[in-house]
C-alpha cells in the first residue's frame, strides 16, 4: 500500500503482474524488449486464476467481466491480451 500511497500505481501493477506471476506476459514482455517493440498490457495473473478456481471449488459462481460489464471466460481474457 505504501507504493500506491506515493502514486506509484503503474509500478505496483507491474510488480504484481509482469514481474510476478503473469507467466505468458513475462515472456511476451521479454520478446518485445528484445525486438524493440512496444510492451503489451499485462495479462491475467496466475494468482487470480487460482483464486477463481478455489472459489469455484467452494461452489461459488465467479464471473469475470470486461469494462462494459459483459461476462467473459478466463480463456477469452487471455486471448484478448494476446492480440
Amino acid at each position: 500500500w505504501a507504493l500506491e500511497a506515493y502514486g506509484a500505481a503503474h509500478t505496483l501493477q507491474e510488480i504484481l503482474t509482469i514481474k510476478s506471476d503473469d507467466v505468458s506476459g513475462r515472456v511476451k514482455t521479454y520478446e518485445s524488449i528484445v525486438k524493440g517493440e512496444t510492451v503489451l498490457e499485462p495479462g491475467v495473473p496466475e494468482s487470480f486464476k487460482i483464486l477463481v478456481k478455489e472459489l469455484q471449488s467452494l461452489a461459488l459462481q465467479v464471473e469475470v467481466e470486461d469494462a462494459d460489464g459483459n461476462a467473459m471466460e478466463l480463456k477469452e481474457v487471455e486471448d484478448e491480451f494476446e492480440r
